[in-house]
């Protein structure tokens, strides 16, 4: 009987996870006329189409969607083998830093599989602003970080872009055409940058309404509906929502995190930066 290749399956759920052939081929580490190869043979594995036209892209046929599924079962099963077998005897510590953003939208359910196939390790965790997560990796005070990304290095084992959107209560006070009520993190702040740059360079006026030094004064200022913010949806929840063209805020681009591995790092450490490079862009949430 046949068998599928997982790095086939590993780029046809990239394709699911972004809805673009070109996305996928960035998180797969692979050129766009490659991931086409590849499921152009996953399609001849299966024996039906997987992708159709849909206007200027492409989407899932009903094979594709059914094979979403098994897809992602295979994929788990292969990926806590490996590291049960890579993990059970493995000892010491890792030092991971990380953005708030991924602190409760993606990091839990990984953090909670690597520990389990990790029994004897002991994992210290840093969550904190990306300049001061930078310079702790630059003293090796840390084995990974994930911020976000401050131009290229030689050391980034995945580069995860999401949309920046403009966030806020369904019952915020700003309203289209009006003075932009800002909340925002204290500079140096990248999505602080962006969402001035957008609204100086569309010339809508705005104040900064409220300012804190964490996401979590952000979410309280959002939830109150006295300010809006550029933010990824891993911080959309209840209270705190996409807001859509009613409210005519300018369009922004997108935000890149990196995740950083110290060359010198421990086989358990690159294990993790594998961990985090295959889950992360399947955690980001739907943007709508």
């Amino acid at each position: 009987m046949e068998t599928i290749d997982p790095e086939l399956l590993r780029t046809f759920l990239a394709f699911v996870d972004t809805g673009s052939l070109t996305r996928a081929a960035e998180i797969v580490g692979r050129s766009p006329s490659a991931v086409t190869a590849q499921m152009q043979r996953l399609e001849v594995v299966v024996g039906d189409t997987l992708l159709e036209q849909a206007g200027r892209g492409r989407t899932l046929t009903p094979t594709g969607e059914t094979l979403v599924g098994h897809a992602r079962r295979i994929l788990d099963a292969h990926r806590e083998a490996l590291l049960s077998l890579k993990g059970a005897r493995a000892d010491g510590r890792i030092a991971l830093g990380c953005t708030q953003d991924f602190a409760e939208r993606g990091l839990p359910d990984i953090l909670r599989l690597f520990s389990v196939t990790h029994p004897r390790l002991r994992l210290d965790l840093r969550i904190g602003r990306s300049a001061e997560l930078a310079s702790a990796f630059a003293r090796g005070e840390l084995d990974l970080v994930l911020a976000m990304r401050d131009g290229t290095s030689i050391d980034e084992r995945m580069v995860l872009r999401e949309p920046m959107l403009w966030l806020g209560s369904a019952h915020c006070l700003q309203r289209a055409g009006g003075e932009v009520p800002l909340a925002l993190l204290d500079a140096p702040c990248s999505f602080r940058n962006a969402a001035i740059a957008a609204l100086d360079g569309a010339g809508r006026r705005y104040r900064i309404a409220a300012s804190s030094a964490s996401l979590s004064g952000l979410a309280a200022a959002l939830k109150a509906g006295i300010a809006v913010t550029a933010r990824t949806a891993r911080m959309t929840t209840d209270g705190i929502t996409r807001l859509d063209s009613a409210f005519g805020l300018p369009e922004l681009p997108d935000a890149e995190f990196s995740l950083r591995l110290r060359p010198d790092a421990t086989t358990p450490a690159r294990s993790l930066a594998d961990l985090l490079t295959d889950m992360l862009p399947q955690s980001a949430p739907a943007q709508s």
